[in-house]
């Protein structure tokens, strides 16, 4: 499958999860006003962060175009990667939010929530269609090694645990009348959003900032295996492995003439791509008596 099949199936995902998200929210948000429940409608706002984040990740995918072109040689796919980011600048609009609510809500207390076995019953097929979305859309990134299909789901899984929380609440107020705890238990639902906001920025941060990708030690140690390969050093790497990575490399080679050390950097090339997926490679051939010790650029 090749990169641009990906993307197209990745965003098909996509607008099936924002079809399933905008309707989740209308759902959640028709029922919380119902009930006057205030972990209810955080919810519904988490679920219309959902669809956000779904159209964040279609703008960015429609921008991330792995092909390199004049203003951009390098390819485009680090907009996938901002559009992760964004996800979890929702991800923290909603935390906020939550806890904003349920603040006002235990300093001025002034609804009663009242929640029957129907709105319940709603509310436990909402819960039921998040997990099966959330599933989906994490096999879907995985295969398909999509950074925005995988943060999607992380965001959708974390308003599955909301729905869980949110459905306790309202079947403890619904059996014993505690409406305190519809309140008391929009804290834990901002923990988890916060907990999923950090997730998302932990994935996507050391690609925008050009960490390394690779252990320079484990690139020499497979560059070494390459019959004719003398000496391998100053190697640096960034990307993310499994997408698309960049490295570089000084090599010396035993070879007579140039197509003899073209043929060896190639079959480098070769082996760097079937271990760690797409790659671009760029190998610096020195004379001998340039040898170094010295593997990393540092």
């Amino acid at each position: 499958m090749t990169v641009a099949d990906r993307r197209r199936q990745a965003q098909r995902v996509l607008f099936l999860a924002l079809g399933v998200n905008v309707a989740l929210t209308v759902i959640k948000a028709v029922v919380g006003v119902l009930s006057q429940s205030l972990s209810l409608q955080a919810d519904a706002l988490h679920s219309l962060t959902d669809a956000g984040s779904s159209i964040l990740g279609l703008v960015a995918m429609q921008w991330a175009n792995p092909h390199p072109d004049r203003d951009h040689p390098y390819g485009h796919q680090k907009f996938e990667a901002l559009g992760a980011v964004g996800i979890a600048a929702f991800l923290g609009m909603v935390c906020f939010e939550i806890l904003q609510s349920a603040v006002e809500r235990l300093l001025h207390q002034t609804h009663t929530v009242t929640i029957t076995g129907a709105e319940l019953w709603i509310v436990i097929l909402v819960l039921g269609i998040n997990i099966g979305l959330t599933l989906y859309e994490h096999h879907m990134g995985h295969r398909l090694k999509n950074s925005v299909l995988i943060a999607d789901a992380k965001h959708t899984l974390s308003d599955v645990w909301t729905t869980v929380i949110v459905l306790l609440g309202l079947i403890g107020v619904w059996t014993f009348n505690w409406d305190w705890l519809d309140v008391v238990l929009a804290f834990p639902v901002a923990a988890l959003v916060f907990w999923s906001a950090w997730e998302v920025l932990k994935g996507n941060i050391p690609w925008l900032v050009d960490a390394v990708a690779i252990a320079p030690e484990a690139i020499h140690e497979l560059v070494m295996t390459v019959p004719g390969v003398v000496n391998c050093h100053d190697i640096s790497s960034r990307g993310m492995v499994g997408r698309q990575v960049f490295i570089e490399m000084h090599l010396i080679v035993e070879a007579e003439d140039i197509p003899t050390a073209h043929d060896i950097t190639e079959q480098i090339e070769a082996l760097l791509q079937e271990r760690y997926g797409p790659a671009r490679i760029v190998i610096h051939v020195e004379p001998p008596d340039y040898q170094s010790s010295q593997i990393s650029v540092s």
